[in-house]
């Protein structure tokens, strides 16, 4: 028998997501050095190790939240039901500018890791300010993210010119290339905030160091008119004439492209974080994904950040983006079960340009592991783990969470950052918030 870091036994179902929906069993999972080793009924009698019963449990790949701002947990309902421009800028920019800091970004980034961890997520996109602070958060504590500065026009907490959030970007890229957990990304906010040349630079830098391009793109109708007005462009197209539509580009919410640019979209490989919650809250509009899917466009699930969603509850997001699409369209058979499920595992992998290493539960891939708790009335009768995890199962059904062959999360208890510590962190953000605004108002 051969020693390995930790053996899952015992598992009612494995979803490992591949493309063909492999699906096993009463069967076990054998993990070494971060990876997977071996998937099967006789991994029992082939390896011994760490041990942990998986009775009642189905198993499936870590989920990937494809657009966040994570350390927006500290603002988590702060203006709601405001458009999205108001929304912007008479609440969000004004208090980020008053507080955004080193110890602002990494006190929010803790509680959105606890919630992340909580609800199944083992990797996030992010883009904020001060992703340094992100990067300190989850070295510590052991959680995959992408990262990338917001990069724009006009002075932000983390840059005065966007050509020194290009620079300090270029440095983070240099710090964290290689990291375990750190996958460093830029992040020019928008086409409506960033001009041809902010966008064009960042590309330059993407291309460079071979990495991600974040950035939000036709979220709303008035980003896609003050593009055309600015650009004579709608924005994909406007993207596409100024070079920087490539495979490489993750285009957060895409609420709104046409039909020919959907086509652009497929043609060049841009990868597409769905963020149906945060659209709906926002009136945003409901972005055409059966549409994007049918042409070939790469979709991933996101929850955008707890301001404008407002949770990191990746299963709730693709349960919604389910039943949102059929009820649109008027059709049952788009975007089923299967389907959502992927866009938060494998095809979220490919969005984020880590399909070789993780989105799929298959030998060679990282431990990346979600067990969900099926031994619940509202799970039961189970006729399909699919179906159920997507149209019956909340985030917090998730039992266990293992990174990296680590275990983050057992028996539904987050095990690397404590829960009263982070409402003391939320607590005490909230008090200044408060004083901040009974000050403005008199």
């Amino acid at each position: 028998m051969e020693r390995v870091d930790l053996i899952l036994t015992d598992i009612d179902f494995v979803l490992t997501m591949d493309e063909n929906f492999t699906e096993y069993k009463n069967t076990s999972i054998a993990i070494k050095d971060g990876k997977i080793v071996d998937i099967g009924e006789d991994v029992k009698n082939r390896y011994f190790g760490k041990t942990i019963v998986c009775k009642g449990k189905i198993a499936i790949p870590g989920l990937i939240n494809t657009h966040t701002h994570a350390a927006m947990t500290l603002l988590r309902g702060y203006g709601s039901d405001n458009p999205l421009k108001v929304w912007l800028e008479e609440y969000i920019w004004p208090v980020e500018g008053q507080f955004v800091s080193y110890e602002f970004v990494k006190d929010g980034t803790q509680i959105a890791v606890y919630e992340m961890l909580r609800n199944g997520v083992t990797t996030f996109v992010d883009m904020y300010f001060y992703e340094n602070a992100v990067a300190d958060v989850l070295n510590k504590l052991g959680i995959r993210g992408v990262l990338s500065t917001g990069i724009l026009d006009f002075p932000t907490p983390g840059a005065k010119t966007p050509d020194e959030g290009i620079a300090k970007t270029e440095e983070f890229i240099k710090e964290h290339k290689g990291s375990e957990y750190i996958y460093p990304a830029i992040g020019p906010h928008a086409p409506y905030t960033c001009s041809p040349e902010t966008l064009k630079k960042a590309m330059d830098v993407a291309e460079k160091y071979d990495v991600l391009y974040h950035i939000h793109i036709s979220e709303t109708e008035f980003e896609v008119q003050t593009v055309k007005e600015k650009y004579g462009e709608t924005p994909v197209k406007h993207l596409e004439k100024i070079g920087v539509l490539n495979s490489r580009v993750l285009a957060a919410h895409m609420v709104h492209p046409t039909d020919e640019e959907i086509e652009l979209l497929a043609k060049k490989g841009v990868k597409v974080a769905h963020c149906p919650e945060s659209n709906l809250k926002l009136a945003s509009g409901i972005a055409p994904v059966p549409k994007m899917i049918e042409a070939g466009v790469i979709v991933g699930i996101g929850t955008d950040g707890t301001a404008s969603n407002d949770d990191l509850d990746v299963i709730g997001e693709i349960s919604t983006a389910a039943k949102l699409h059929k009820g649109y369209w008027k059709d049952p058979t788009v975007l089923n079960a299967k389907q959502a499920l992927a866009m938060a595992t494998r095809e979220g992998a490919k969005a984020v340009r880590l399909e070789n290493k993780i989105g799929t539960v298959e030998k060679g891939k990282k431990a990346d592991i979600v067990l969900i708790d099926a031994n619940q009335p509202h799970l039961n009768p189970l006729f399909d783990p699919y179906t159920q995890i997507v149209y019956s199962s909340k985030g917090l059904d998730v039992d266990t969470v293992i990174i990296n062959g680590d275990i983050k999360v057992l028996n539904k208890e987050v095990l690397v950052i404590e829960k009263d510590y982070v409402l003391d962190i939320a607590k005490k953000w909230k008090e200044k918030i408060e004083a901040l605004n009974k000050a403005t108002q008199r």
